[in-house]
């Protein structure tokens, strides 16, 4: 006798037994060149249909506020800060500390509304360094996210609190060979 299943559609939403908790990830590295790794891990994912949301805090220059995403695919939405420069020093004027929030408060606001399951922060060790962002709001956030959205945190000198609450913390060394 043939056993037959019932195949799923291909859009129909996967059920599991138990709940899977979402990760914190930390990728960090005293340069600042493994954004590479980062974005291959969103675009793998968002290929296999899962939404996902990269908001690059400090890039700026294209006017790619969260009101323009770039769109890579059905699945990857792609946000920076709605500034005409990228952000490099902790003394911002006004707007560009206005523009910063805004971007803050709205990543908040999308992870809260589980628009998205995994949400990278790109040099947000950056942003908290130079105070632009409370150490305190992001580990708040982090403790009141969903729990099922995915987090990876980048930059260099990732602060301890940050790490202490990580998941998997991926530290990016150079090694040199004569």
């Amino acid at each position: 006798m043939v056993a037959q299943l019932e195949t799923p559609s291909i859009n129909s939403p996967l059920t599991l037994p138990y709940p899977v908790e979402g990760l914190v990830q930390v990728f960090t590295s005293s340069h600042r060149n493994f954004f590479t790794s980062v974005i291959a891990q969103a675009l793998r994912i968002a290929g296999q249909g899962t939404p996902v949301l990269i908001v690059q805090f400090l890039k700026g220059g294209i006017r790619q506020g969260q009101d323009r995403p770039i769109q890579l695919g059905q699945n990857l939405d792609w946000i920076r800060c709605d500034l005409p420069r990228c952000i490099d020093t902790p003394h911002l004027d006004d707007t560009e500390n206005q523009a910063l929030q805004k971007l803050w408060q709205y990543t908040q606001q999308v992870v809260c509304e589980s628009k998205y399951s995994l949400v990278v922060l790109d040099e947000l060790s950056l942003a908290i360094n130079f105070g632009l962002i409370p150490e305190t709001e992001v580990l708040a956030f982090l403790a009141k996210r969903p729990p099922h959205v995915d987090i990876i945190l980048t930059g260099p000198e990732m602060p301890k609190s940050l790490l202490d609450v990580a998941d998997q913390i991926t530290e990016i060394r150079r090694s040199y060979r004569p």
